[in-house]
């Protein structure tokens, strides 16, 4: 698989979870994908479970934007480097980093998820 598909797979996970678009997200997932998110929690099946994350995002945030600083690329995984700044349904204001790490398989799809950030942190400047 090139690099330009696995960035293209990158952009658009990123883009479409910016934009709050629960369909669009979970299309860039394989029917058996798992998302660790974050890294500690118990993993969540991706297509049982995306209409609440993305509804998670949509009754805290009226704007997410996402930036992807930085995007490694080894085999079939990403390795990315990334900020998201929101502004909250209250107008409070966050930024947030992180890594996911991102396997593809070979049909192009997202097969694994495993994001390293602290939404503590998040949630603290949520209630600030």
């Amino acid at each position: 698989m090139s690099n330009a598909t696995i960035e293209n797979v990158v952009a658009a996970y990123f883009a479409n979870m910016a934009s709050m678009n629960p369909e669009g997200w979970v299309e860039n997932f394989a029917e058996d994908a798992l998302s660790y998110d974050p890294v500690g929690e118990p993993p969540a099946k991706v297509h049982e479970g995306f209409r609440q994350f993305i509804g998670q995002l949509q009754a805290v945030f009226t704007k997410l934007e996402a930036t992807t600083e930085h995007i490694f690329v080894s085999g079939n995984e990403a390795a990315v480097k990334w900020t998201m700044e929101g502004t909250s349904k209250t107008g409070k204001s966050v930024t947030f980093a992180g890594i996911t790490i991102i396997e593809i398989n070979a049909a192009g799809k997202i097969q694994t998820t495993r994001a390293y950030w602290n939404p503590a942190a998040m949630i603290a400047q949520l209630r600030s």
